[in-house]
């Protein structure tokens, strides 16, 4: 078992460096000794394969990576644990800590840099309050990686990993599986962190696709429709589209005709090839005004 999972350890390194936690930045540390070597097997890397880790904390998943991928680079927004990880992952020679923020980091560049070419995932635990926001960035970059590992909340894992046509699809649910295949690995109970948060997580894996599963003529537009849809989840998707797209609902209804889609249909029950089929008729109809 990791030292790093031992409560004692994490709490006299942290003391040591004058650490404390910072509820602004969602930090919860990993204490399950079983959970970081699982992230480590399941988010695919290997002795040639590199991996990027955003959030590292105290480096208990960071450990964990380094004994099995050929290279980390972990990305730690906190300064404070610069001296934290110096100390905890010490015995490891192919780690490389980097102090940024993964909203802003040049992630192309930093690929391009640290991995000359070679294969390479993305691992995370992030905190909660972030989630969408990095996973959706990181997907939007078409960043030349193999799949993007997360540990976030249980709910919305379960968003996040939802089918689109589904009731627990949501516009990220859309969004996640235009750019990827998403699997749910496993769920962690929230007794596994320290300090523990009010909720359970789970861990997922995004399979990065080369081609998105549905072609649409504007990828923008695409997921404007998509977020519209979901404004009012409640509502019909006349509604709901008249309303976040800021269309007369008679246009809407024309559109949906159109597109072959019952304006009275909810937004959870479209699939992405219903979406791209309102995108492109969408897309028509508009450069049919031009």
């Amino acid at each position: 078992m990791s030292k790093l999972t031992d409560i004692s350890y994490v709490k006299s390194v942290l003391a040591k460096h004058g650490f404390r936690f910072s509820k602004a930045l969602g930090q919860n540390f990993l204490i399950n000794p079983g959970v970081c070597p699982r992230m480590a097997e399941e988010c695919g890397c290997s002795d040639n394969v590199g991996v990027i880790e955003i959030g590292p904390g105290a480096g208990v998943l960071t450990n964990e990576l380094a004994k099995v991928a050929c290279k980390v680079v972990a990305v730690e927004l906190d300064k404070r644990l610069l001296p934290v990880l110096k100390e905890t992952l010490s015995e490891h020679d192919n780690i490389k800590i980097i102090n940024g923020d993964a909203m802003k980091l040049d992630f192309v560049r930093l690929i391009q840099e640290e991995f000359h070419g070679g294969e390479v995932v993305i691992c995370a635990n992030l905190p909660y309050y972030i989630t969408s926001p990095v996973i959706m960035r990181l997907l939007e970059e078409r960043l030349p990686i193999n799949s993007l590992t997360v540990m976030v909340q249980k709910e919305a894992a379960d968003r996040i990993c939802a089918q689109p046509g589904t009731r627990e699809s949501g516009a990220i649910s859309a969004a996640v599986n235009y750019y990827s295949r998403p699997e749910m690995l496993f769920k962690v109970s929230k007794g596994s962190f320290l300090p523990a948060p009010k909720v359970d997580s789970a861990v997922i894996r995004l399979n990065i696709l080369k081609e998105p599963p549905v072609a649409v003529q504007d990828e923008k537009l695409f997921f404007r429709v998509v977020k519209a849809a979901f404004s009012q989840r409640r509502k019909t998707l006349s509604n709901s589209l008249s309303s976040g797209l800021s269309m007369p609902k008679q246009e809407i209804s024309l559109l949906l005709d159109r597109a072959g889609i019952k304006s009275t249909a909810r937004a959870e029950e479209m699939t992405m090839e219903d979406f791209a089929q309102i995108t492109n008729t969408f897309f028509s109809i508009s450069n049919q005004h031009l």
